[in-house]
């Protein structure tokens, strides 16, 4: 294994690929660095010489411009180094695109959920949509009964774990001697409705109190997941005097798609007898909705019917070497195919915004990318805060050190070919290819409007580990390197890490990667964020979130 890497030629940094000590010697195309101090693991490392107020390269792209005079040799730090990207814009190019071979996935299909509009979804979820957040009491009890009785809660480890400790204090025995175990009684082939994937609750903390715009966005949202090809069937709960009104829900659902044509039923509080009647009448509704989506079998579907959503969290200066790019590469290959990519996170694409705008299929694309960028960034200013404070403690911990560092690593999940859309954030996607997805940069924000576009699987790099779902878009977890696969295995689902072992090529993970998504698709594989219950939703509220 090399123990450091120059990503692009223009480089005047290297990244570490282990621990290198003072004094070690190190090699850049011929010509010899000795290492001034202690550069870890994923940091980086200057190779020569530069003075205050200098570009500083990586990736080819500017990344950061030095506070004072460094050496060659020595650590990149906040300290030495600022936050800089180049300006952008629009101007006409030709881009030409060459993708990736994909003759071993040509004639593969998935075994999807057919929809009447010709989508193809990889689960089938009753979910329950509340119009306000005076529901969630609601909403909780039923979502306990109802995953409890039908086999969807697998709680029962923890269950028989919290009795053995009653038990056992009962007894006046030591409690640190009740062992956990991570074995569960529940059985998937034990459930009533075998196809139905389960019976989601979209919990959230709008609807009314703010302003009004925020609840449009809100209904905006929730219709697109109703709408959604991993949805089967829906129940709404309403209050009644919310500023979401049931009606604006309904609007928007069939300004989403006018042929909407799923089991929807809608209860409103102040028009029912008691809350008992609410709560009752729901779940009777919704077990006879579930009972008719049951009927829905998988079937064969081309992987043009594949919506990928691609998105990072927990990020470390491995990332935009292996995990990343293995999911770009992942990307390219189904945008060959036919299928649809998304690219979210538009705080993480500082500095790398004249490839997208190059990289577009038409003028209109590039100029609401623009549009939406510039936008978000002077709202984030105006706000005491900017995209160059994006990254966290634990991005900066483990070598990411400016915003643009991070973004340069961060877009390659997205691949290289043409950009076929700009989607504002609720707005959901309808073109095959690469689409740009706005949303935060914080992880549920994203995920919840990456699934909003479109996505039907998420794929989901982290580098620190993130333990982040969603309610109805499986979400696979790809560490970036092999200390974290190990250490938090119950979360991860592939390990890139390989890559910086050399076990594997990048382009040899993102096949592997590609395998994994049509067997997730087709129900053979059940992510680990999925059997977690991991189920974050949250709505952006359009506010300064980066």
């Amino acid at each position: 294994m090399q123990h450091i890497l120059k990503i692009h030629p223009k480089d005047n940094v290297l990244v570490a690929l282990r621990d290198i000590g003072e004094k070690e010697i190190i090699g850049d195309e011929g010509k010899m660095v000795t290492i001034l101090e202690r550069i870890p693991a994923k940091h980086k490392v200057f190779i020569r010489d530069l003075d205050a107020g200098d570009e500083v390269i990586m990736y080819g792209l500017l990344v950061g411009k030095t506070e004072s005079d460094v050496k060659g040799g020595s650590l990149v730090t906040t300290t030495n180094v600022k936050h800089a990207t180049s300006s952008y814009g629009y101007r006409k190019t030709s881009f030409n695109w060459a993708g990736p071979d994909i003759s071993q996935f040509r004639n593969k299909t998935f075994a999807g959920y057919h929809r009447s509009d010709g989508r193809v979804g990889v689960a089938n979820y009753w979910i329950f949509i509340p119009m306000v957040f005076c529901e969630n009491k609601n909403l909780d009890i039923i979502a306990e009964v109802m995953q409890q009785e039908l086999g969807y809660a697998d709680t029962s480890k923890y269950n028989r774990f919290t009795r053995q400790l009653v038990d056992a204090y009962q007894r006046h025995e030591d409690l640190d001697s009740i062992e956990f175990s991570p074995a569960s009684d529940s059985k998937t082939e034990d459930r009533l409705f075998r196809n139905v994937n389960g019976v989601k609750f979209l919990r959230h903390e709008g609807g009314c109190g703010g302003i009004r715009q925020d609840a449009a966005l809100l209904g905006k949202l929730l219709a697109t997941y109703a709408d959604h090809p991993n949805v089967g069937g829906v129940t709404v709960l309403s209050l009644g005097c919310q500023n979401l009104q049931v009606q604006d829900f309904l609007e928007q659902l069939k300004k989403i798609n006018p042929r909407f044509d799923k089991p929807l039923y809608v209860f409103e509080q102040q028009q029912s007898k008691s809350v008992d009647a609410l709560i009752s009448e729901a779940i009777r509704k919704s077990f006879y909705g579930m009972a008719e989506i049951n009927k829905l079998m998988r079937k064969p579907a081309g992987l043009e019917k594949l919506r990928i959503g691609v998105k990072c969290g927990g990020s470390d200066g491995f990332s935009g070497i292996s995990a990343n790019p293995a999911v770009g590469y992942c990307a390219d290959l189904l945008v060959a195919l036919g299928g649809s990519v998304f690219l979210a996170e538009f705080p993480e694409l500082g500095g790398v915004e004249q490839d997208l705008i190059d990289r577009s299929v038409d003028k209109p694309t590039a100029e609401r990318f623009i549009e939406l960028m510039k936008g978000y960034e002077k709202l984030a200013i105006e706000a005491g805060s900017g995209f160059d404070m994006n990254p966290s403690p634990g991005n900066i911990r483990d070598g990411l050190v400016t915003d643009a560092m991070k973004s340069a690593g961060a877009a390659r999940k997205g691949g290289s070919s043409p950009v076929m859309a700009t989607l504002d954030y609720a707005e959901p996607g309808t073109k095959a290819g690469l689409q740009l997805a706005c949303t935060p940069g914080n992880d549920v924000e994203s995920t919840t409007g990456l699934t909003a576009a479109g996505s039907t699987i998420i794929l989901f790099t982290t580098g620190l580990g993130t333990p982040t779902g969603n309610p109805i878009c499986p979400t696979i977890k790809i560490a970036s390197n092999s200390a974290l696969a190990s250490n938090m295995s119950d979360i991860i689902d592939i390990d890139a890490g390989e890559i910086l072992q050399g076990k594997c090529s990048i382009a040899e993970m993102g096949e592997k990667i590609l395998e994994y998504c049509i067997s997730v698709a087709s129900g053979e594989i059940t992510p680990k964020a999925v059997s977690l219950n991991q189920d974050d939703f949250i709505p952006w509220k359009k506010g300064i979130s980066l």
